[in-house]
């Protein structure tokens, strides 16, 4: 079976959307799982989950009413190696996959693939004034191990800002 990066259901609270699946996720099949990336710690330390999930736990994100995707299917080793036209590409196709799922929320990982795809070129982080595929989108730090710009303590601040909203 070919690795497929969506966990997703209609309906969902927030759906995090990576910019592409790492090379590491599609070699072992799950997403988020280089043992250098903070997303199942961040997710449990910010109260969206109760437990430490696994990577090869993913689907369980679905009983938190979360689910996880990539704004471009193609994996790469380093983000970097997707450019912006690539991200405005993928647009039509990744707008239509979330208006069908109708997720409350769409926190984007970072802010490149949010940027290219709203053609804004200074986004700020957090809850953004204008939805998304009629979703509420958010831009958060992206938990990769790459990126040290973020501690572990500014990402659980970050993630705590969507979980607080949700349960508003």
């Amino acid at each position: 079976m070919a690795y497929e990066p969506d966990i997703l259901a209609v309906g969902l609270d927030a759906v995090f959307c990576g910019i592409n699946p790492a090379a590491s996720a599609a070699a072992s099949g799950h997403n988020f799982s280089h043992g250098s990336n903070r997303f199942w710690r961040v997710l449990h330390l910010a109260g969206l989950t109760d437990v430490q999930l696994q990577p090869s736990e993913e689907r369980r994100l679905l009983d938190y009413r979360c689910g996880i995707t990539a704004a471009v299917r193609r994996p790469t080793a380093r983000a970097e190696d997707i450019p912006a036209s690539e991200f405005r590409l993928a647009r039509i196709g990744f707008e239509a996959k979330m208006r069908r799922y109708a997720p409350r929320s769409i926190a984007f990982l970072g802010k490149r693939a949010y940027s290219a795809m709203t053609d804004q070129a200074d986004v700020p982080w957090g809850r953004q004034p204008i939805e998304f595929a009629g979703a509420e989108a958010w831009v958060l730090p992206n938990p990769s191990g790459l990126n040290r710009s973020f501690t572990l303590e500014a990402l659980v601040e970050a993630y705590s800002e969507l979980r607080m909203w949700l349960t508003r």
